[in-house]
């Protein structure tokens, strides 16, 4: 009995020890690419995941060109409501955090970068949609907004307020050093391993002292839903799966009853409507697609010679330049991709308009109507009816100028019936 207690007593010391061990871990996380739904969700799960652990610690590895501001703000809020200790570490060498990449920065209880990195450029303009606006009424409301959301971060966290509102209203940017000389961030370390060793016994501004020596690194990974809502919001990747989408409906369309078009095509489609319901969308920009594309069917079925297409390519032109309201161009939807995807799709229609014209304007293989120009050898005196040799076969033919003699050249003017009206050749 006694020996049953004691290895009682031993498992429940080796729970609490392995518990207090997973207790005091430091929860890291890479945070790398826009600024979206899918990497905001990724965040949140995480930050819920180390307050749910009782972790010490909670490591955000940045790089970011920005992104979207509703997603920043949720992340800001997640920071500042944390009861875990968030440090936002700008790394590795190169990397940045740009636009709403700023706001997640000054929001952490410790902001550090390693060398060669850099934070800034955090116009609104760069943070949500809507247009560039500057100097208008909108555009005012949006920097004053984004002003007044910097400032308040950079007062709870007792950085540099002055600097905060450059970098909304005049797009400042910082490199590691000059970031830490301006008191923008609190820490210039060259990688996680110096980072962690430096933050043990670091007093944060709230009174807590940090211990990290020895502790354990929990690295939370997105998950495969989260990988692919990743993949998805791109909208770059969400652009050319709705072509692809419209294009494959397109060929079944040509083709019916294939159904390569059909399935390859809807599941393109299906994606892109996924993606287009997470990303900020403007209704017109996708009917302007939709327009294009619709003109450019038509042009194969209507004689207009290209009119139609011409029509098409502008209106998808101007669709896709306006589809996504992200004007930010490093986490919108590139130029070049708009260039070679309607390029492409122009190339392929003004082929099978092309190919259709060419057999319009073809004379026909068959039939009677084959038949007219052509030449052949009277087998007998016509005069005026007789037969005649065309095409490797024997014809009635009636003459349309007078009797022609047999075994002279004659030239088919009409057919009428199975018989064919000729003229002697000159």
């Amino acid at each position: 009995m006694r020996k049953r207690a004691l290895l009682l007593f031993g498992v429940v010391v080796a729970l609490a020890v392995c518990a207090g061990r997973a207790a005091d871990g430091i929860a890291r996380i890479r945070l790398a690419g826009s600024i979206n739904p899918a990497s905001m969700g990724f965040v949140l799960r995480a930050a819920e995941q180390a307050e749910r652990d009782g972790a010490t610690l909670f490591l955000i590895e940045l790089n970011t060109p920005g992104g979207l501001g509703e997603s920043m703000r949720d992340i800001v809020i997640a920071e500042l409501g944390s009861t875990v200790p968030v440090v936002v570490f700008v790394s590795p060498a190169g990397a940045r955090a740009a636009s709403a990449g700023v706001f997640i920065a000054l929001a952490a209880d410790v902001a550090a970068m390693a060398p060669g990195t850099n934070i800034g450029a955090a116009h609104p303009v760069d943070l949500a949609g809507g247009g560039d606006e500057t100097g208008t009424t909108m555009s005012e409301k949006a920097t004053n907004d984004a002003v007044a959301f910097a400032r308040s971060i950079a007062e709870e966290r007792g950085r540099n307020v002055s600097w905060a509102e450059e970098a909304v209203r005049e797009s400042s940017s910082l490199s590691a050093t000059e970031a830490l000389a301006r008191g923008v961030i609190d820490l210039v370390a060259a990688d996680s391993s110096e980072l962690l060793a430096r933050l043990d016994g670091f007093a944060l501004r709230d009174g807590r002292v940090l211990h990290t020596a020895g502790l354990p690194t929990n690295e939370i990974r997105p998950t495969l839903r989260e990988r692919l809502l990743g993949y998805i919001v791109d909208p770059n990747l969400v652009y050319v799966l709705l072509i692809l989408g419209l294009c494959g409906l397109a060929f079944e369309f040509f083709h019916p009853g294939i159904g390569f078009g059909l399935v390859a095509g809807g599941v393109c489609l299906v994606l892109a409507l996924f993606g287009l319901q997470i990303l900020p969308v403007n209704v017109a920009g996708v009917a302007l697609v939709l327009f294009g594309i619709a003109l450019m069917v038509l042009d194969a079925f209507a004689p207009t010679h290209g009119a139609l297409t011409a029509g098409g390519v502008a209106s998808l032109l101007l669709g896709s330049f306006t589809l996504f309201d992200v004007p930010d161009r490093a986490v919108g939807l590139s130029t070049s991709t708009i260039l070679l995807t309607v390029g492409a799709i122009t190339a392929l229609f003004g082929f099978v308009l092309s190919k259709g014209l060419l057999v319009q304007r073809k004379r026909p293989v068959t039939g009677a109507a084959f038949l007219v120009g052509a030449v052949g050898t009277a087998r007998t005196d016509l005069d005026p009816d007789g037969k005649v040799f065309v095409q490797g076969e024997y014809w009635d033919a009636r003459s349309l100028a007078g009797p022609i003699a047999a075994a002279r050249p004659v030239v088919v003017e009409n057919v009428e019936g199975r018989k064919l009206l000729v003229r002697p050749k000159p």
